[in-house]
């Protein structure tokens, strides 16, 4: 699929459906349980934010956690897929940030409510440019990796997903149907913690492509 039309295809998807504590030692590191299934989740197409741009901070917040992941962008409508037929159905790939309201989210589980409100933001979900499927030969075996200001926090390769690609197809478009432009986020490695405003979050796919994001307060609709 050529470049430019695979960079369309983000904006015909209608939606996002995140994947949680797909890797071990993540689901570790946050007291969660090693899941037997896939958790699920789904973010609106209106998180999305460009490389370079600006992820915003909503008051009364002082920071958002970061998580960097593997994004699996489907090619066509995809319904009950074999996990044998699944991997026809990716157009290709981009790194992506699921920018987590930490605080907001821990309150909201305890409390047996959805997570919306804290994954689902404007700028939420900061995302690369698109990779053809033909340039990741081996999409479980890459690296990703994460820094804040030049440090490096998260450093992972997509080898240690619980649940690969393949399974993940296959399952979710058993519950819900996949259609072109929709985006799989595949999870994130250890490593995620909190940025705060004045930070910048780099990440990458090793050898393959970079990004660059500023954090800033978010500003109320009408006000400079």
């Amino acid at each position: 699929m050529a470049t430019a039309a695979l960079e369309k295809l983000l904006q015909v998807g209608t939606k996002i459906v995140g994947v949680g504590r797909n890797y071990a030692a993540h689901a570790k590191e946050l007291g969660n349980a090693v899941p037997k299934e896939p958790v699920l989740f789904l973010k609106p197409t209106s998180s999305y934010l460009e490389n370079g741009g600006t992820i915003e901070v909503p008051p009364p917040l002082l920071s958002l956690d970061h998580e960097v992941e593997l994004a699996v962008v489907i090619s066509k409508k995809a319904r009950d897929v074999s996990q044998a037929t699944a991997m026809d159905y990716v157009a290709g790939y981009a790194l992506a940030l699921d920018m987590t309201a930490r605080e907001i989210q821990a309150s909201a589980k305890s409390a047996g409510l959805p997570w919306t409100i804290a994954k689902g933001q404007d700028t939420f979900t900061p995302i690369s440019s698109l990779l053809p499927k033909e340039m990741v030969p081996d999409p479980d075996n890459i690296e990703l990796w994460l820094k804040v200001d030049g440090e490096l926090r998260q450093k992972g390769s997509t080898k240690d997903m619980i649940f690969k690609l393949p399974f993940l197809i296959s399952h979710i478009s058993s519950i819900m149907t996949l259609l072109e432009g929709d985006v799989i986020l595949t999870g994130t490695p250890k490593g995620v913690g909190p940025v705060k405003v004045g930070q910048k979050i780099t990440a990458g796919i090793t050898n393959l492509l970079d990004v660059e994001f500023n954090i800033e307060k978010k500003q109320k609709q009408g006000s400079s």
